[in-house]
């Protein structure tokens, strides 16, 4: 491939490396209005941004968050830690999935874990995840290379720009297949076991609405 694509190629795959990821020991301690958390967002995610003028959560997103029932409400209008670790799992799921998607996957997060003082809580999960996804970044890392290096063996019958178009779109397109496929496992959990939680909630909640006969005598 022409244009130097392989030392650009590099160059991005380095950057993975140092990827904004909000690690649990920088979370403020104390609840934050609501500028106080986009600021925080905006700074703590910066290298995610595609334009350098793009909000990483805006006041209006996340007060349709609570809203919706998508997160759960601040208390007299701030925010707590919780609160700010739903939003980073919020900003990561709504590139892929649906809002009302997010909002089934973070039901029982919700109803069990949030502000929960006598098991685990939001904290111990984000802490969980966050060290796994570390560690799978070699990984994936190594998986986009070998699938950049693959796509090289493509169209080699071409010559010059379309040569270098043809490989390129390959890679590109080897890359949204395997983003595809994941969608569709994801979405499909949701709608086996997640969507399956939510009918059982719903349905007992209705239960509970019901009026109740007269007692026998």
């Amino acid at each position: 491939m022409s244009f130097d694509i392989d030392q650009y190629f590099n160059k991005i795959i380095e950057e993975f490396q140092v990827l904004s990821h909000v690690n649990p020991v920088d979370l403020p301690n104390i609840d934050l209005y609501m500028d106080q958390v986009t600021t925080f967002m905006d700074t703590k995610l910066a290298s995610t941004k595609r334009n350098p003028e793009d909000k990483i959560l805006t006041k209006t997103m996340i007060n349709n968050y609570a809203k919706n029932n998508v997160l759960p409400a601040p208390v007299k209008k701030k925010y707590s830690k919780e609160h700010m670790l739903m939003l980073i799992f919020i900003y990561y799921f709504k590139s892929m999935i649906s809002i009302t998607d997010i909002k089934t996957l973070f039901q029982p997060m919700s109803d069990h874990f949030f502000n929960n003082d006598k098991g685990l809580n939001i904290e111990d999960i984000y802490n969980v995840i966050y060290k796994n996804c570390k560690a799978d970044l070699d990984s994936i890392s190594a998986d986009i290379k070998k699938k950049f290096e693959e796509s090289k063996d493509n169209f080699t019958e071409e010559s010059g720009k379309s040569k270098e178009y043809l490989q390129l779109y390959s890679f590109v397109c080897s890359m949204a297949f395997d983003v595809y496929i994941k969608k569709l496992l994801i979405e499909q959990i949701i709608d086996g076991y997640f969507e399956d939680y939510s009918s059982k909630k719903e349905q007992k909640a209705s239960n509970k609405e019901k009026p109740q006969g007269r007692p026998k005598k």
